[in-house]
């Protein structure tokens, strides 16, 4: 696809951007912090995105980054892509472990071993927004999406594989991927949904709080992630094949154990954004 925006300039007075429309002709005028979040900011050369932050770095001067002007240093890139892996990671890991339900005596509840992971998830994406902002969290959520559907449709592949006749384990396999498969519509939807959303409330309250208040920030973006993410999962999932009361109790449970993790977050939060600060720089906003 060819190239559907270019940077024109910028307007000291509001530092606001002026972005031409080059289908139409038409010429933008967005905030230059607006323009950094948005779509548009992916079409734009390597010399256009210089220029922009040039413009935001002096325009905000109090806002904090991980950007020296010219582009991300290395360790930036390193500490993004760990980040991004270990999303993938939990995620990936959560939707495997669906298979096996865990009954927890002391609590008289069954979830899965994904059910204490996946939770994780919602503080790389804190991380992630936290550090680099929406953009570039977003396109943390889509690789981790796009990964675990190719790990999953290769493994639903491999049950249509003819077996050695000495392997006893075959139907086991294809009904234990079976199980898998069966609710990836349901996990890939709720995952997608509550990340972006995770992601876009965190970075919102960034801005709101002038980058204080990280606590606040992280609890109160994964909080609303978490319910959105059991209600998405369990309704899709369960919906028809199990009554309505089991579901709303299957999600209550979900969402006390997520808000739990969503306390316990804040303090790796901290410490992260510490050993970023001083590893890489100051924090983007």
């Amino acid at each position: 696809m060819g190239k559907k925006y270019k940077l024109l300039g910028f307007n000291g007075q509001d530092s606001t951007a002026n972005v031409l429309i080059l289908s139409t002709g038409k010429i933008l005028k967005i905030n230059v912090k607006e323009l950094e979040k948005s779509e548009i900011a992916d079409d734009l050369d390597n010399h256009e995105i210089k220029s922009l932050y040039r413009k935001i770095y002096s325009s905000f001067p109090n806002v904090p980054s991980v950007y020296e002007i010219e582009e991300r240093n290395e360790k930036s890139w390193v500490v993004y892509s760990f980040l991004a892996l270990l999303l993938t990671i939990f995620y990936t890991f959560s939707n495997i472990a669906a298979a096996k339900p865990v009954y927890i005596d002391y609590l008289d509840i069954i979830v899965t071993p994904g059910t204490f992971i996946y939770p994780f998830s919602f503080l790389v994406i804190d991380l992630l927004s936290e550090f680099y902002g929406f953009r570039l969290a977003r396109k943390a959520i889509y690789m981790s999406l796009a990964s675990n559907l190719i790990i999953v449709s290769l493994l639903s592949i491999s049950t249509s594989l003819p077996a050695i006749a000495s392997w006893d384990l075959n139907d086991q396999y294809n009904a234990l991927m079976s199980h898998i498969l069966s609710a990836i519509f349901a996990s890939s939807l709720s995952f997608l949904v509550s990340e972006l959303v995770n992601s876009y409330i965190l970075c919102k309250l960034k801005d709101v709080t002038n980058s204080r208040f990280l606590a606040l920030r992280v609890f109160f973006s994964t909080f609303i992630a978490s319910i959105l993410d059991s209600f998405v999962f369990c309704f899709i999932a369960f919906y028809g094949k199990l009554p309505v009361n089991q579901i709303v109790v299957m999600m209550i449970v979900q969402i006390l154990i997520k808000i739990f993790f969503a306390l316990f977050n804040i303090f790796p939060a901290y410490g992260s954004r510490y050993l970023f600060n001083r590893w890489v720089g100051k924090t983007a906003n």
